[in-house]
């Protein structure tokens, strides 16, 4: 019967053989072109500065102008689309509990000459109808609040984005290491990871 330690070792063995040959194969494939003069960008065609604290003003004064300061024009849409969704859940929930308040109010002032044009509810259904309501119109205020504060906090970090440079340039390697195990000069395989950018 062999011991465990001989499958380790094996094992150890095989993946170190794999891996050497992954990297002999992607050393091969990450050749750059010498050849290639270096391409200068003109002065006119460098990006500008774009100032977070601008186009976080711009936001702050209408939503979406700080994304067209940045350039960022598929923004604008989406942030108008936003606010025009909250905005018609904020009416639809605002009437809905309007309704069942009043309704509330007629059912509990005592007078059996009101009527509210629920009958087939209960008073603790109007209630429960008009605080469901309530909850969420208060909701949709919160989440045109959460928006408006989102569109500012976007132009901002868009601006501190601008001339960020995202380069096609992005490599990643695999390779074989040796990794020195707690016991004096005992080493065991496995894999080294580089990222270039």
């Amino acid at each position: 019967m062999k011991h465990p330690f001989c499958k380790i070792r094996l094992f150890q063995f095989l993946t170190g053989i794999t891996f050497l040959l992954l990297y002999t194969s992607t050393s091969f494939a990450q050749l750059t072109d010498t050849t290639k003069a270096e391409t200068v960008i003109p002065k006119s065609e460098t990006p500008k500065y774009h100032s977070p604290k601008k186009a976080a003003w711009f936001s702050t004064a209408l939503p979406g102008l700080g994304q067209v300061y940045n350039k960022k024009y598929w923004k604008v849409p989406i942030i108008y689309v936003g606010f025009g969704a909250l905005a018609y859940s904020f009416q639809f929930n605002q009437s809905g509990y309007v309704k069942f308040r009043n309704a509330y109010k007629l059912r509990i002032d005592d007078d059996p000459l009101t009527l509210d044009d629920y009958p087939q509810y209960q008073n603790a259904d109007l209630e429960m109808l008009q605080k469901y309501y309530h909850r969420y119109r208060d909701l949709s205020a919160i989440g045109i609040a959460a928006l408006y504060l989102l569109n500012i906090v976007d132009a901002s970090v868009d601006a501190h984005m601008f001339t960020f440079d995202v380069s096609d340039d992005l490599t990643l390697q695999f390779h074989p290491t040796l990794i020195n195990t707690a016991n004096v000069n005992h080493y065991t395989t496995g894999i080294g990871l580089n990222i270039k950018f």
